[in-house]
């Protein structure tokens, strides 16, 4: 690494390759960083080359440096905008006593009214 990049800086770069865990991106002639599979995109990425392809143009963000082993961590995922977390309607509870009165009341009634008739016959 003869260029000094530093952890948070916007770049462009270059796939140079793409692996089932992420993508390589050469930010200089000597220096390329990895963008793990987690840092494409929000939400699931399964196959990496349907995002990104040899040769593409990218702008990543610097996550990490590590200088001994010479690696460094990138994200494109950094640079877009977090999508709006999807609520489930907000319908009001039903507490379990108002849905068993919903809808097993004709089961029940429908028992009480054998019960009577189960009475009679017994005592015949």
């Amino acid at each position: 690494m003869t260029t000094k990049y530093e952890v948070g800086a916007v770049l462009s770069g270059k796939v140079t390759g793409v692996q089932p865990y992420g993508a390589f991106v050469a930010l200089d002639e000597e220096t390329q960083g990895l963008v793990h599979i987690s840092e494409i995109t929000y939400g699931y990425v399964k196959e990496v080359s349907e995002f990104l392809s040899v040769g593409q143009e990218v702008e990543v963000k610097v996550l990490e440096i590590d200088e001994a082993a010479g690696k460094i961590s990138l994200s494109i995922r950094a640079l877009q905008e977090r999508p709006p977390v999807m609520r489930k309607d907000e319908k009001p509870k039903k507490s379990l006593q108002a849905r068993v009165d919903e809808h097993d009341a004709e089961g029940f009634n429908s028992l009480k009214d054998k019960l009577q008739d189960w009475i009679k016959q017994s005592g015949q």
